[in-house]
């Protein structure tokens, strides 16, 4: 059996958002020298999250998302190790193992992968028409999908809900918003601004239904609607 290949570097960065571009830079301040490697299982350049709405919208393309300019990492010397997702550490013998085979030996290692989506433990999940709304691949699998629809529920009035509900209704779908707490966008606004952005979200022509929570999605190998 070929034993699996083996990569040595001075600073491992777990994943290519803001955080982990954020430390490759202030490691860059201090050293010059070590080797850096940053890895991610996406495949794209660091771009911005929240302009996931914007591509979904047609407002920006993946070159208008970019965080940083595409020559980033060669200018400082950063090795981008992308599409690759990292399936466990080795804390004793400092390694990280990819689900690809490869190994990676670090001396100094952060872990900056962000958050993952809190999705309810909902009957139908695993029905077609049914996504996550946190990267830009979610953001082109929606993409693709709106030819076969005409309206759309979004799951939660959060920041992240109400930008993707904005960006479907620019794309003439009809959106209703389901919020299980009183108001949208609770835990960033108070009442008042609250009350003002969910006036402007209708008014947009989003319906929302607030104090309510999503129970089943309906249909059978594509989901319907929901309950």
């Amino acid at each position: 059996m070929a034993r699996a290949k083996s990569v040595k570097t001075r600073y491992l960065i777990i994943g290519n958002s803001a955080g982990g571009i954020g430390a490759a830079e202030a490691i860059r301040e201090v050293d010059g020298d070590g080797d850096v490697i940053i890895i991610s299982d996406e495949v794209y350049p660091v771009y911005s999250r929240p302009l996931i709405s914007k591509y979904l919208s047609g407002e920006r393309d993946v070159n208008g998302m970019l965080f940083r300019p595409s020559d980033f990492y060669e200018r400082n010397d950063i090795n981008l190790i992308s599409g690759k997702k990292v399936s466990d550490i080795g804390l004793a013998d400092k390694t990280a193992g990819c689900e690809s085979g490869e190994r990676i030996e670090w001396q100094k290692l952060l872990i900056a992968t962000g958050g993952a989506p809190i999705v309810p433990p909902l009957d139908g999940l695993d029905k077609k028409g049914v996504f996550n709304f946190i990267t830009l691949d979610d953001a082109k699998a929606i993409d693709e999908y709106l030819g076969n629809a005409t309206s759309a529920v979004v799951i939660g009035g959060g920041l992240i809900g109400i930008s993707a509900a904005e960006a479907l209704t620019k794309r003439g779908i009809a959106v209703t918003v389901v919020e299980m707490k009183d108001r949208i966008l609770n835990t960033i606004l108070d009442e008042q601004a609250s009350a003002i952005a969910a006036e402007a979200v209708e008014k947009a022509g989003v319906r929302i239904i607030a104090d309510h929570v999503v129970a089943e999605m309906r249909g059978k190998e594509l989901v319907t609607g929901v309950t």
